[in-house]
């Protein structure tokens, strides 16, 4: 995926969610959703936030670019693991709520879409901390995203639509949050 592709497929998913998911649920390339919107969103938010701490905290010297690769790196880490995370939690929730067989690589698909607009919010974050509140309330659209994308992709029925919805969103917003936290925390232990 190009980026032309990557800002046509992130302004659906903002735009019209539904139109966005009846256009990739035809695509069977599952390593598509990952090397060409996962991968290149993760990196546009560790270079934000690379660039957010040096102009928050300024360029004093090898503190400062420490400081900055620390949080590049925790941002990163916390996006993939979060991403691969929420895949396998969601694989498991296919097999226990719907009582459909897992599909391991049908989750990161649909993991990968539904995390862009939380990955969009990150990439404002690192560059504008300052306005986290705003960015976190946002976030609850992804609720809608996945509502959508629930019957076209994941084949949710209307009676489980709901449920599924609640789960799948906070596992999408909630992983990448934790995975953070553990991060955060070995690193201060190690330091």
């Amino acid at each position: 995926m190009n980026y032309r592709d990557l800002l046509h497929i992130c302004t659906l998913l903002i735009t019209a969610p539904a139109r966005a998911w009846e256009e990739v649920g035809g695509e069977r390339d599952n390593r598509r959703v990952t090397t060409g919107v996962v991968y290149p969103l993760t990196g546009l938010c560790a270079l934000s936030v690379f660039i957010g701490c040096i102009v928050s905290h300024g360029w004093s010297g090898p503190e400062s670019f420490q400081y900055a690769m620390t949080q590049c790196c925790a941002m990163a880490v916390s996006l993939f693991g979060g991403y691969y995370l929420a895949a396998y939690l969601l694989a498991l929730v296919q097999t226990n709520v719907l009582g459909q067989e897992a599909d391991p690589a049908l989750c990161q698909r649909f993991v990968g879409y539904s995390m862009v607009v939380g990955l969009l919010l990150r990439v404002v974050i690192g560059l504008l901390p300052d306005i986290i509140i705003v960015a976190v309330l946002l976030q609850f659209y992804t609720f809608y995203v996945v509502w959508e994308g629930a019957p076209r992709l994941m084949q949710v029925d209307q009676t489980r639509r709901l449920r599924f919805t609640v789960i799948a969103s906070v596992i999408v917003l909630l992983c990448p949050v934790v995975i953070d936290v553990v991060f955060q925390k070995l690193m201060a232990t190690f330091n």
